[in-house]
């Protein structure tokens, strides 16, 4: 059986995806920090409070665009959006990294 979803269900979809990873937000003086675990050496998302910068670990965004058979800038579109949505603030700017690069470290794991 095949089905047909609009664009706006396929955003919604993603959304709940979202929704349902159950994030831990964790908020620092200069950043904020989406991560699966508390105790996570890296996060999935991090955004920066003093210019609007957000990365966005390349695994996430790939498994958005895999599992709702998106383009990566349509899932951008979609994470970024859930971000917004999420903290009440706007991205300004927005990257992708590898999970295990720096910008996604959180500074206070030993």
């Amino acid at each position: 059986m095949k089905y047909l979803i609009t664009e706006s269900q396929i955003e919604n979809l993603a959304t709940m995806y979202l929704d349902n990873q159950d994030f831990i937000q964790i908020k620092a003086p200069k950043s904020i920090y989406f991560m699966n675990s508390k105790d996570d050496e890296y996060a999935q998302i991090r955004y920066d409070k003093n210019d609007g910068l957000c990365y966005v670990s390349y695994d996430l965004l790939n498994e958005i665009s895999s599992f709702f058979s998106l383009q990566n800038s349509d899932s951008e579109k979609i994470i970024i959006k859930w971000i917004e949505n999420a903290i009440n603030m706007e991205v300004k700017r927005f990257g992708i990294t590898l999970s295990n690069f720096m910008a996604l470290k959180v500074p206070w794991y030993n």
